[in-house]
């Protein structure tokens, strides 16, 4: 990637992160405060998935998730100059030795994530085992910011996947014999041609997309999906849940259930850490 046609970028992501997360704190002024950047729809979204709660209350999630967004784009930005040594310290993986056991076992893994913490830090993964690590993704319109993803989630030997070609990729994995660790993104609404699972999550029927569970099926993978938790501002901790030990698979739709489940326990111990900017229930919802 050409640094000279991404110099501003690059500019930020030399500074150190108090001054990062300085121009964080001024990005969610101008988005919370003056464009109001998505806010009926996050309002949307959180007052339907916690009913319970008080207007004060769902105002106190709304700021954070915010706060947290804002963290999000410029940590990712961050991610073009970051060393290991920082890697280490502020993303950590607290039960790195399952994916040790798997890798001994011959066995390859679906990591079925989500929009949760900071999903683009995932890339960092590599840092913590021997597998052969990807990522399925989808190619943006805008080539300047599709290249610039790109780079962030390659640069430290993530192979990144159209997912139109995902199965097609992770078949040529298996035979070829690589172990390999496939991140899988599950929590976005599927697009209206595709096959969906259709389960209550966070209070509303929800449409999710089928893939991740049928790949790992189809290619008897173990499945896991990777906890995050955000203990302080910067810093990220991940553990890995099992979902399907592999290689059976003889439960229908046993993979996507226990992912919902697994994911709305995640949101609803750090709420903020979801993406409820997305218009996840517009097939429900007028968000205009």
């Amino acid at each position: 990637m050409n640094r000279l046609f991404y110099l501003p970028l690059y500019l930020i992501a030399i500074l150190p992160f108090p001054l990062v997360y300085f121009l964080s704190d001024c990005l969610y002024f101008l988005f919370y405060y003056i464009l109001h950047y998505r806010k009926k729809i996050v309002r949307i979204n959180l007052e339907n998935s916690f009913p319970s709660l008080s207007p004060s209350e769902l105002k106190t999630i709304e700021q954070e998730f915010y706060h947290h967004f804002c963290d999000v784009l410029f940590e990712a930005i961050k991610a073009l100059t970051i060393s290991k040594k920082t890697i280490l310290k502020r993303f950590k993986i607290t039960n790195p030795e399952m994916l040790e056991a798997f890798y001994l076992e011959n066995r390859s893994i679906v990591l079925y994530t989500a929009h949760m913490g900071n999903w683009e830090w995932l890339s960092f993964t590599p840092h913590y085992t021997r597998f052969a690590t990807s990522t399925f993704y989808q190619p943006l319109s805008n080539s300047y910011i599709d290249k610039l993803m790109y780079q962030i989630r390659s640069q430290f030997d993530t192979q990144c996947i159209p997912s139109q070609q995902g199965y097609k990729e992770l078949l040529r994995f298996k035979n070829e014999w690589v172990l390999s660790l496939n991140c899988i993104i599950g929590d976005q609404s599927p697009k209206h041609n595709s096959q969906r699972y259709t389960a209550t999550f966070m209070n509303q029927e929800t449409d999710f997309m089928v893939g991740g569970d049928r790949i790992a099926a189809k290619l008897k993978q173990a499945v896991l999906y990777p906890e995050i938790r955000k203990p302080k501002r910067g810093h990220y901790e991940l553990t890995f849940k099992v979902i399907e030990q592999g290689p059976a698979h003889k439960e229908k739709n046993k993979c996507i259930n226990a992912y919902i489940e697994l994911l709305e326990q995640n949101i609803r111990k750090q709420p903020a850490l979801w993406l409820w900017s997305h218009r996840r229930w517009k097939d429900k919802h007028s968000y205009n």
